[in-house]
């Protein structure tokens, strides 16, 4: 796996480079060599925070955590990681999903992790109307909720305002 750690308001030192790789090179058994490991650390108001992305050819697997010690962030996030490489497994292979990423390894694993039922219990539809994402905050905001779906009349695509942990907001443009 190859890994690349940038810092954001700190230094990456030698140390927490180790620790990283340590952590997850435990990991390097289910994935190819030429894996990308994204590593983002933080520091922010006194909290040392640690976003890890994994690109696949299926999708992101991808984690964030923060704690008051850099190293327990680390442990934290890399069980996190672990945990979803587990649920991908499962869902993978009964799907026949394109698993070039992974290693034999992550095939023929036979300690599934059995948690993985997804069952969506509630679907509902609901008609959007053309707005800017301003007025798709201030409606998410009205409704009390931490996300909301929209059309965006500037680009006519489907989009997503949420709620950020630091009471900013964030939206999400599709790529087609």
């Amino acid at each position: 796996m190859r890994y690349n750690i940038t810092g954001r308001h700190v230094e990456v030192t030698e140390g927490i480079r180790s620790a990283i790789e340590s952590k997850f090179g435990k990991l390097s058994k289910y994935f190819t060599e030429d894996t990308e490991v994204r590593v983002r650390l933080g520091v922010q108001k006194e909290m040392q925070t640690i976003e890890v992305t994994i690109p696949t050819k299926v999708g992101l697997i991808r984690a964030e955590k923060s704690s008051p010690d850099m190293y327990m962030s680390i442990d934290l996030v890399q069980d996190i990681i672990e945990k979803q490489i587990k649920k991908y497994k499962s869902k993978l292979i009964d799907k026949k999903h394109s698993v070039q990423s992974f290693t034999e390894y992550f095939l023929n694993d036979n300690s599934e992790d059995k948690g993985l039922d997804i069952r969506i219990v509630k679907t509902k539809k609901f008609n959007i109307k053309p707005m800017d994402p301003v007025e798709a905050c201030l409606q998410m905001e009205l409704l009390n909720h931490n996300f909301y779906v929209f059309l965006n009349a500037e680009t006519n695509t489907v989009n997503v305002v949420y709620k950020r942990h630091d009471d900013t907001y964030g939206m999400i443009e599709p790529e087609i």
